[in-house]
């Protein structure tokens, strides 16, 4: 892997898993040695990232981690809206029934056993196999490469709001009816569910936000 990809990757993991929140200072020194790469390949870097809208060039303080914030959420969601229903409908045509009946039987177990004790993590990569077959199933480079950057930003977003097991279980619930829906081949029913899913997901960001401080 070259350095800058290197340095590309380790930032973009840590700025989405907030182990840099925003407006951490991206200082070159600093990230240099932490990485283990020069300046020049970081400065690759942060030039990705910050054509990506995950970090900002500020006057007198150098490139830091953008912020995120209430103020992003409506227009992401439209977007998120637009591009997901469009991919759910392009995979229930496509057909492959038995790859996402699997997976809502899969989504069935977690919501019968997600708790506060549960790991979070595990859930969330369950939810990235059902983006990516539908990514694959819709076959469509240009909205799989939209969708791609725009699911950076959503997972950033899952810092704003308390992370409860109610809502985990019933996001399983609504995937595991959304996989379904793609299974039935039915386009319209897929739609459906994916708008379900996104109109709870949106309501439950923005009535469980974090204080403001904690983005800062």
């Amino acid at each position: 892997m070259k350095a800058s990809d290197k340095a590309y990757t380790a930032l973009r993991r840590d700025i989405v898993s907030w182990a840099l929140p925003p407006g951490t200072v991206l200082g070159e020194v600093e990230q240099s040695e932490r990485l283990g790469v020069s300046r020049t390949p970081l400065r690759e870097a942060l030039s990705r990232l910050t054509a990506e809208g995950l970090a900002v060039a500020q006057r007198g303080r150098g490139v830091v981690v953008s912020d995120v914030s209430l103020d992003h959420v409506d227009d992401l969601f439209s977007l998120r809206r637009a591009l997901e229903t469009e991919a759910a409908r392009s995979a229930a045509r496509a057909g492959h029934p038995s790859r996402f009946l699997h997976l809502a039987e899969r989504f069935d177990d977690a919501a019968a056993t997600l708790d506060a004790t549960a790991d979070r993590n595990a859930y969330y990569l369950l939810a990235g196999e059902l983006d990516e077959a539908i990514d694959e199933t819709a076959a469509n480079p240009y909205l799989r490469q939209a969708l791609t950057g725009l699911r950076v930003h959503l997972a950033r977003l899952r810092r704003l709001s308390h992370d409860d097991p109610q809502r985990l279980r019933a996001s399983a619930r609504e995937h595991a009816q959304l996989a379904r829906a793609i299974a039935s081949g039915d386009p319209g029913l897929a739609a459906a569910a994916t708008l379900l899913h996104l109109h709870n997901s949106l309501d439950h960001i923005s009535s469980h936000a974090l204080p403001k401080e904690a983005t800062a």
